[in-house]
Protein backbone atom coordinates (compact mmCIF):
# COMPACT_ATOMS: atom_id res chain seq x y z
CA UNK A 1 0.00 0.00 0.00
CA UNK A 2 1.23 3.55 -1.17
CA UNK A 3 2.30 5.66 1.73
CA UNK A 4 -0.64 8.60 2.42
CA UNK A 5 -0.19 11.48 1.74
CA UNK A 6 1.83 14.16 4.24
CA UNK A 7 -0.32 16.54 4.40
CA UNK A 8 1.98 20.08 3.85
CA UNK A 9 1.70 23.07 6.18
CA UNK A 10 -0.82 24.59 4.09
CA UNK A 11 -3.54 21.53 4.09
CA UNK A 12 -2.77 21.40 7.75
CA UNK A 13 -4.50 24.10 8.31
CA UNK A 14 -7.68 22.28 7.15
CA UNK A 15 -8.28 20.04 10.00
CA UNK A 16 -4.92 18.89 10.64
CA UNK A 17 -4.58 16.20 13.35
CA UNK A 18 -1.81 17.64 15.16
CA UNK A 19 -1.88 20.44 18.07
CA UNK A 20 -5.15 21.28 20.11
CA UNK A 21 -8.35 18.60 19.70
CA UNK A 22 -6.01 17.15 16.20
CA UNK A 23 -7.86 19.78 13.95
CA UNK A 24 -6.76 23.49 14.00
CA UNK A 25 -4.02 25.12 12.21
CA UNK A 26 -1.01 23.40 13.10
CA UNK A 27 0.21 25.99 15.73
CA UNK A 28 -1.24 24.79 18.79
CA UNK A 29 -1.98 28.25 20.41
CA UNK A 30 -5.40 27.75 21.44
CA UNK A 31 -8.27 25.49 21.21
CA UNK A 32 -11.38 26.53 19.39
CA UNK A 33 -15.01 24.95 18.52
CA UNK A 34 -18.56 26.09 17.48
CA UNK A 35 -20.31 27.02 20.49
CA UNK A 36 -19.91 29.16 23.81
CA UNK A 37 -16.51 31.15 24.35
CA UNK A 38 -14.51 29.34 21.74
CA UNK A 39 -17.19 29.63 18.86
CA UNK A 40 -16.89 31.48 15.77
CA UNK A 41 -18.07 34.51 16.80
CA UNK A 42 -15.08 34.55 18.78
CA UNK A 43 -12.49 33.23 16.30
CA UNK A 44 -10.89 36.32 15.41
CA UNK A 45 -9.86 37.12 19.20
CA UNK A 46 -6.74 34.23 18.74
CA UNK A 47 -6.82 34.08 14.78
CA UNK A 48 -6.72 37.64 12.82
CA UNK A 49 -7.41 35.89 9.69
CA UNK A 50 -10.55 35.20 10.61
CA UNK A 51 -11.91 38.99 10.46
CA UNK A 52 -10.36 39.22 6.92
CA UNK A 53 -12.55 40.56 4.34
CA UNK A 54 -12.70 37.78 1.81
CA UNK A 55 -13.72 34.86 4.36
CA UNK A 56 -15.95 31.43 3.92
CA UNK A 57 -18.68 30.24 4.01
CA UNK A 58 -21.18 32.64 1.80
CA UNK A 59 -24.32 32.89 0.84
CA UNK A 60 -24.46 32.38 -2.94
CA UNK A 61 -28.04 34.42 -4.17
CA UNK A 62 -28.02 32.53 -7.67
CA UNK A 63 -29.76 35.71 -8.95
CA UNK A 64 -26.86 38.63 -8.15
CA UNK A 65 -24.06 35.47 -9.67
CA UNK A 66 -22.48 36.36 -12.40
CA UNK A 67 -22.62 34.84 -15.48
CA UNK A 68 -19.30 34.06 -16.45
CA UNK A 69 -17.93 30.92 -18.40
CA UNK A 70 -16.27 29.04 -16.22
CA UNK A 71 -13.61 26.51 -17.00
CA UNK A 72 -14.64 22.71 -16.83
CA UNK A 73 -13.44 21.02 -13.64
CA UNK A 74 -11.67 17.63 -14.87
CA UNK A 75 -11.56 14.85 -12.10
CA UNK A 76 -8.94 12.64 -12.05
CA UNK A 77 -9.90 10.25 -9.36
CA UNK A 78 -8.87 7.16 -7.95
CA UNK A 79 -10.47 4.92 -5.93
CA UNK A 80 -7.45 3.94 -2.99
CA UNK A 81 -7.72 3.15 0.69
CA UNK A 82 -8.51 6.22 3.27
CA UNK A 83 -7.65 7.07 6.78
CA UNK A 84 -10.41 8.25 8.63
CA UNK A 85 -9.96 10.44 10.93
CA UNK A 86 -12.52 12.39 13.93
CA UNK A 87 -10.61 15.09 15.06
CA UNK A 88 -13.57 16.28 17.53
CA UNK A 89 -14.52 19.08 14.41
CA UNK A 90 -15.11 16.82 11.52
CA UNK A 91 -15.10 13.45 9.77
CA UNK A 92 -12.20 13.48 7.47
CA UNK A 93 -10.87 11.03 4.66
CA UNK A 94 -7.13 11.48 4.21
CA UNK A 95 -6.36 10.26 0.03
CA UNK A 96 -3.49 8.93 -0.82
CA UNK A 97 -1.61 11.12 -3.54
CA UNK A 98 -2.40 10.42 -7.56
CA UNK A 99 -5.68 12.02 -7.74
CA UNK A 100 -6.52 15.56 -8.67
CA UNK A 101 -8.66 17.92 -10.55
CA UNK A 102 -7.60 20.47 -13.60
CA UNK A 103 -9.87 23.84 -13.63
CA UNK A 104 -8.47 25.83 -16.67
CA UNK A 105 -5.27 24.71 -17.05
CA UNK A 106 -4.80 24.77 -13.45
CA UNK A 107 -3.83 20.93 -11.63
CA UNK A 108 -4.54 20.83 -7.61
CA UNK A 109 -4.22 17.78 -6.03
CA UNK A 110 -6.89 15.87 -4.00
CA UNK A 111 -5.22 16.44 -0.21
CA UNK A 112 -8.76 14.80 1.55
CA UNK A 113 -12.53 15.53 1.98
CA UNK A 114 -14.25 16.28 4.90
CA UNK A 115 -18.23 17.09 5.91
CA UNK A 116 -20.37 19.46 7.72
CA UNK A 117 -23.37 19.50 8.85
CA UNK A 118 -26.12 21.53 8.13
CA UNK A 119 -24.07 22.71 4.98
CA UNK A 120 -21.82 25.69 5.15
CA UNK A 121 -22.24 27.58 2.12
CA UNK A 122 -26.12 28.78 1.95
CA UNK A 123 -28.32 29.02 -1.50
CA UNK A 124 -30.58 31.53 -1.80
CA UNK A 125 -30.11 31.79 2.01
CA UNK A 126 -30.97 27.63 2.21
CA UNK A 127 -29.10 25.26 4.25
CA UNK A 128 -28.37 21.39 3.34
CA UNK A 129 -28.29 19.13 5.74
CA UNK A 130 -24.60 18.24 4.89
CA UNK A 131 -21.95 19.25 2.58
CA UNK A 132 -18.59 17.97 1.58
CA UNK A 133 -15.26 19.67 1.33
CA UNK A 134 -13.01 17.94 -1.30
CA UNK A 135 -9.51 19.62 -0.47
CA UNK A 136 -6.87 20.02 -3.22
CA UNK A 137 -3.49 22.18 -3.41
CA UNK A 138 -1.54 22.79 -6.44
CA UNK A 139 1.82 22.80 -7.29
CA UNK A 140 2.44 26.30 -5.58
CA UNK A 141 0.38 26.01 -2.31
CA UNK A 142 -2.71 27.02 -3.17
CA UNK A 143 -5.50 25.22 -2.28
CA UNK A 144 -8.51 24.71 -4.03
CA UNK A 145 -11.99 23.48 -2.53
CA UNK A 146 -14.93 21.58 -4.39
CA UNK A 147 -18.33 21.78 -2.04
CA UNK A 148 -21.06 18.84 -2.58
CA UNK A 149 -24.37 19.72 -1.07
CA UNK A 150 -26.24 16.47 0.40
CA UNK A 151 -30.09 16.31 0.26
CA UNK A 152 -31.67 13.53 2.36
CA UNK A 153 -32.88 10.88 -0.28
CA UNK A 154 -31.08 7.49 -1.40
CA UNK A 155 -28.47 6.11 0.52
CA UNK A 156 -25.10 6.91 -0.25
CA UNK A 157 -22.64 4.06 -0.93
CA UNK A 158 -19.63 6.55 -0.57
CA UNK A 159 -20.42 7.74 2.85
CA UNK A 160 -21.41 4.32 4.33
CA UNK A 161 -17.63 3.19 3.31
CA UNK A 162 -16.52 6.60 5.43
CA UNK A 163 -18.86 5.98 8.18
CA UNK A 164 -18.36 2.12 8.46
CA UNK A 165 -14.86 3.46 9.66
CA UNK A 166 -15.91 6.26 11.27
CA UNK A 167 -14.44 6.48 14.81
CA UNK A 168 -17.14 7.87 17.73
CA UNK A 169 -14.26 8.94 19.91
CA UNK A 170 -12.77 12.51 19.01
CA UNK A 171 -8.86 12.58 18.03
CA UNK A 172 -8.91 8.77 16.93
CA UNK A 173 -8.18 7.77 13.42
CA UNK A 174 -8.49 4.28 11.66
CA UNK A 175 -7.37 2.68 8.35
CA UNK A 176 -10.28 2.00 6.31
CA UNK A 177 -10.17 -1.70 4.39
CA UNK A 178 -12.38 -0.95 1.69
CA UNK A 179 -10.91 1.32 -0.56
CA UNK A 180 -12.93 4.54 -1.50
CA UNK A 181 -13.77 6.51 -4.93
CA UNK A 182 -14.50 10.03 -4.39
CA UNK A 183 -16.32 10.21 -7.80
CA UNK A 184 -19.13 8.10 -5.92
CA UNK A 185 -20.07 11.23 -3.97
CA UNK A 186 -20.31 13.52 -7.57
CA UNK A 187 -23.05 14.86 -9.19
CA UNK A 188 -23.56 13.28 -12.86
CA UNK A 189 -23.55 17.57 -13.57
CA UNK A 190 -20.21 19.44 -12.76
CA UNK A 191 -21.45 22.48 -13.36
CA UNK A 192 -20.72 25.03 -10.35
CA UNK A 193 -20.81 28.29 -8.87
CA UNK A 194 -16.87 29.85 -8.44
CA UNK A 195 -15.62 32.70 -5.39
CA UNK A 196 -12.39 33.64 -3.59
CA UNK A 197 -12.98 32.77 -0.11
CA UNK A 198 -10.79 31.57 2.84
CA UNK A 199 -10.60 28.15 4.96
CA UNK A 200 -13.78 28.18 6.94
CA UNK A 201 -11.94 26.98 9.89
CA UNK A 202 -9.53 28.48 12.19
CA UNK A 203 -6.59 30.33 11.36
CA UNK A 204 -9.49 30.88 8.57
CA UNK A 205 -6.53 31.48 5.71
CA UNK A 206 -7.81 33.42 2.90
CA UNK A 207 -6.85 32.80 -1.00
CA UNK A 208 -8.81 29.35 -1.51
CA UNK A 209 -10.21 28.65 -4.71
CA UNK A 210 -14.41 27.69 -4.06
CA UNK A 211 -16.02 25.78 -6.69
CA UNK A 212 -19.30 24.72 -5.30
CA UNK A 213 -20.95 22.14 -7.01
CA UNK A 214 -24.82 23.75 -8.17
CA UNK A 215 -26.60 19.99 -8.36
CA UNK A 216 -26.86 18.19 -4.85
CA UNK A 217 -26.35 14.54 -4.57
CA UNK A 218 -28.12 12.52 -1.82
CA UNK A 219 -27.76 10.98 1.54
CA UNK A 220 -30.19 9.02 3.85
CA UNK A 221 -31.76 10.32 6.84
CA UNK A 222 -30.02 7.52 8.89
CA UNK A 223 -26.41 8.46 7.60
CA UNK A 224 -26.93 12.13 7.92
CA UNK A 225 -28.27 11.41 11.81
CA UNK A 226 -25.10 9.16 12.41
CA UNK A 227 -22.99 12.03 11.41
CA UNK A 228 -24.77 14.47 13.78
CA UNK A 229 -25.04 12.17 16.45
CA UNK A 230 -20.95 11.59 16.13
CA UNK A 231 -20.37 14.76 16.10
CA UNK A 232 -22.65 15.74 18.84
CA UNK A 233 -23.30 19.55 17.49
CA UNK A 234 -23.34 21.05 14.42
CA UNK A 235 -19.91 21.93 12.90
CA UNK A 236 -20.67 24.56 10.18
CA UNK A 237 -19.50 28.33 10.56
CA UNK A 238 -22.04 31.38 10.24
CA UNK A 239 -21.78 32.51 6.44
CA UNK A 240 -19.88 35.40 6.24
CA UNK A 241 -20.07 38.77 4.60
CA UNK A 242 -19.01 38.70 0.20
CA UNK A 243 -17.60 42.35 0.95
CA UNK A 244 -17.66 42.94 -2.66
CA UNK A 245 -16.60 39.95 -4.01
CA UNK A 246 -18.54 38.38 -7.21
CA UNK A 247 -19.50 35.02 -6.85
CA UNK A 248 -19.96 33.32 -10.66
CA UNK A 249 -21.42 30.75 -12.13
Amino acid sequence: MKKFLILTVAAALCFSTSAFAGSGSGHGAAHWGYTGETGPAHWGETYPDCNGTKQSPVDIVVAKAKEKDLPAISFDYSQVPVQVVNNGHTIKADYESGSKIEVGGQQFDLLQFHFHTPSENTVDGKFFPMEAHLVHKDANGKLGVVGVMFEEGAFNPVVEKIWRYMPAKANSKMLASDSVDANGMLPESKEYYSFDGSLTTPPCSEGVKWMVLKTPVSASAAQIRKFERTMKHANNRPVQPLNGRVVSK
